[in-house]
Order: C-alpha cells, then sequence, then structure tokens
C-alpha cells in the first residue's frame, strides 16, 4: 500500500524545508488509517486507532473502550427504543453502549488495576481486503492533515513575526498588488501600501513591515506594508542599537509615505543623544533608511513631555519667535518671522500637516504682524491665498 522509501524521504523533507515534524505527519497517517479501517469495517461508537511503523509498513488496528459503571452511564431497560448512542436528555446519563463502553468489573478481568474512565485495548484482526479504498481514503485524509499542520507551523513561524520587517522575493505583480514569496507562505502588499513612485519586478528581493497575519479558509495571509509608520520605526532600529535596545525610543511617528516623514526621538540615557543616535555618523544611519524608502526625507527631532517645546521642535526646520497653547482646545498658536513661513507651513501646508500629526496639537501659525496665515484642523490645513503663493514660489 504504501512505498516506504519514498514515504521516509518525503517525511524527512517536509521536515526539513517546511518544519513539520515527522511525528505529526505519522499521526495524521494513522488516525487516516483508522478512519479507513471504520468505514469499511466498523460499528457506530466504536473508537478505533491505528499504529503504523515506518520502518516495516506493518499497520495494527485496535479497538479502545472505556470502563464504566451505572455512575456515568445508563443501563438499556427493555422495551428502551433505538436512539443514538450518546444521546440523552438534559440531566440525563449517557446511554452504553457495548462497542464504546465496557463495564469496570469487566475491564478489570482484562487490567486488574482498571479505574473508571480507563482506556481498555482490544486489538482488531487485519483484512486481506484492506487495500485500494482504504489507502485512497487514507491518501485523502493524510494529504489534509499535512495541509493543516503545515497551516499551523507557518501560523507558529509567521505569527511571532508579526510587527516586524520581513524580507523576500518578488513572486508575480497583478492589480498593481505584489505578491511576496517567503518560501513557506506568501505574502501580499497591496497597492495602497505600496510607496508612491517604487517599482518592483519579478524576481526581486524586498523587505516590507508585517502588520498582519491572517488564517482564512484560502490559507495564511500575510499582510504586508511599506508605508505603515512602524516600517520606519523597524528601520532604525536595524541601523541603531541605541533603538533595538530601547535606550532611544522613537515616540511619535507622522508620515506621508514617499515624500516626507517626521519622527519623535527620547533617549531613557541623558548621556545618549537620540537625535545623534539615529543620524549616524555623517547621517549614514539616516541616509540608509531613506535609501530603503526611495528617498523619502525623514526629519528627526527632540521629543519633549512639555507641549509648547514639542510642538516648537515638530515645526522644524523653522525656528519659533513665541508659542501659545490652548489646553482647553488642545492648539497651539505659533509666531514665526516672515521669513519663515515657506518653512513653517510647507508644501501644501505639509510640514505643519506634518507636524500637527506627529505632536497630536491643532497648529495656527502667525506672521509677525500678529495675521493667522496657515491652520489644521486633523489632516486639513487652511493656508492665506497670499502665503500660499509664496510658498508655492519659494519651493520651486
Amino acid at each position: 500500500m504504501l512505498d516506504l522509501k519514498t514515504m521516509k524521504s518525503a517525511l524527512e523533507q517536509l521536515e526539513e524545508e517546511r518544519k513539520i515534524p515527522k511525528e505529526k505527519i505519522i499521526e495524521a497517517i494513522e488516525q487516516a488509517m483508522a478512519a479507513a479501517y471504520k468505514k469499511d469495517y466498523g460499528k457506530r461508537g466504536q473508537i478505533i486507532r491505528a499504529k503504523f511503523d515506518i520502518e516495516t509498513g506493518q499497520t495494527d488496528f485496535y479497538q479502545v473502550k472505556i470502563a464504566v459503571d451505572d455512575t456515568i452511564v445508563r443501563m438499556e431497560e427493555e422495551g428502551e427504543n433505538d436512539e443514538e448512542e450518546g444521546e440523552k436528555s438534559e440531566d440525563e446519563l449517557p446511554r452504553f453502549n457495548p462497542e464504546h463502553h465496557i463495564l469496570l468489573k469487566e475491564a478489570k478481568k482484562i487490567k486488574k488495576d482498571a479505574e473508571l474512565n480507563d482506556e481498555i485495548i482490544f486489538n482488531l484482526e487485519q483484512k486481506d481486503d484492506y487495500g485500494r479504498i482504504a489507502a485512497q481514503t487514507a491518501k485523502q485524509v493524510i494529504i489534509q492533515r499535512i495541509r493543516e499542520a503545515e497551516r499551523t507551523s507557518i501560523m507558529d513561524e509567521y505569527g511571532t513575526k508579526e510587527g516586524e520587517i520581513i524580507s523576500g522575493v518578488v513572486q508575480k505583480i497583478e492589480r498593481g498588488n505584489i505578491y511576496i514569496d517567503f518560501n513557506r507562505a506568501t505574502g501580499i502588499l497591496p497597492a495602497e501600501e505600496q510607496i508612491p513612485g517604487e517599482f518592483f519586478r519579478r524576481g526581486q528581493r524586498i523587505r516590507a513591515y508585517l502588520y498582519s497575519v491572517e488564517d482564512t479558509p484560502r490559507g495564511i495571509n500575510l499582510r504586508l506594508s511599506r508605508t505603515h509608520p512602524k516600517f520606519i520605526d523597524k528601520l532604525f532600529a536595524l541601523e541603531a542599537p541605541e533603538v533595538t535596545s530601547g535606550v532611544v525610543e522613537l515616540k511619535s511617528i507622522a508620515r506621508e509615505a514617499g515624500s516626507r516623514s517626521k519622527i519623535a526621538v527620547h533617549s531613557n540615557d541623558d548621556h545618549i543623544d537620540p537625535v545623534g543616535s539615529c543620524v549616524g555618523q555623517k547621517g549614514t544611519r539616516v541616509n540608509t533608511v531613506t535609501n530603503e524608502l526611495s528617498g523619502e526625507k525623514i526629519d528627526i527631532i527632540p521629543w519633549s513631555e512639555d507641549p509648547k517645546i514639542f510642538v516648537a521642535n515638530a515645526i522644524s526646520p523653522a525656528k519659533v519667535l513665541s508659542i501659545e497653547i490652548n489646553d482647553k482646545e488642545h492648539k497651539a498658536v505659533i509666531e514665526v518671522a516672515e521669513d519663515q513661513l515657506s518653512l513653517a507651513i510647507g508644501k501644501g501646508g505639509q510640514n505643519v500637516r506634518l507636524a500637527a500629526k506627529l505632536t497630536g496639537w491643532r497648529i495656527d501659525i502667525k506672521g509677525k504682524g500678529g495675521e493667522e496665515v496657515a491652520s489644521t484642523d486633523g489632516e486639513k490645513v487652511e493656508i492665506d491665498e497670499v502665503v500660499e503663493e509664496k510658498v508655492e514660489k519659494s519651493e520651486e
């Protein structure tokens, strides 16, 4: 029925390449054999098990009965109708089934120290015609169990990597979605999670942030992103040991993928400069991250518990003349010099918009004359038309 040499080779390959323990596959084979045997020769209510020897190919079958007495089952009474095994009304004990149960006093004749609920084992005879049909049934169940074991193995492996950066090879690109091969699993990088302007080819290695691992009826789905704010966090953790160790924290991240990001950093050690740790010597660390993000600009600012200092830092590279905080409205009003307006607002209001997102404060910007020239409200930025025209020209 089974080519032992081929099977042993397949089991070793599954264990080595797909990390599925050989014992789990043999267990699946035994369960499949038992199911096939019961289907052809068994009776309702029977518990049938199989023991498969991978070395000889021999399969032994046996029946299990549970030791019971009248305290845990009810004995069939004369005239009682033929109901389903185990059927009982509320508050009733399950009915005794001689194919499933054995009375404790009989069990003790076989096993002297038998107790209630012990399993008593009976060997079953080998069937000469147990061949093609049983083998086909077993094969189908084995395939199913191998798939289940593989899914569990993949979930165990990638479930622990959720929230991390993983690297794979572009398998195919369909309708803008990129499918990435990770040997044992396939991930999807949807079009909306890709950095605008990036282009990948089949066979190219790619890194992405694994934000979700889903176990669906169609398989394990690895949901990936290159636009997620945490992608920047994890990239700096790869480049800066101070971030990896937790000495330096990225407290807040505001990102417009492919264009510009602001990150607020804080050091838990007064002797370590958080901004310097992320920038690196001659900018090597931040440049490495920028290159991974296809040239996305990254502003690194020091985080502060003081909202005045934090907001003032966030509006960088503009210099602030004064700042007023309105706790009730959770709003900060910033005054900057005329020559700093373009820097403070940014093209299309990007700088002030990112600063507001980074700090969590609504930010209004005033010129030196006291007139309001820009204000934020969530993702929206309202800019004075004259000032906006000046900003656009300065950015050209």
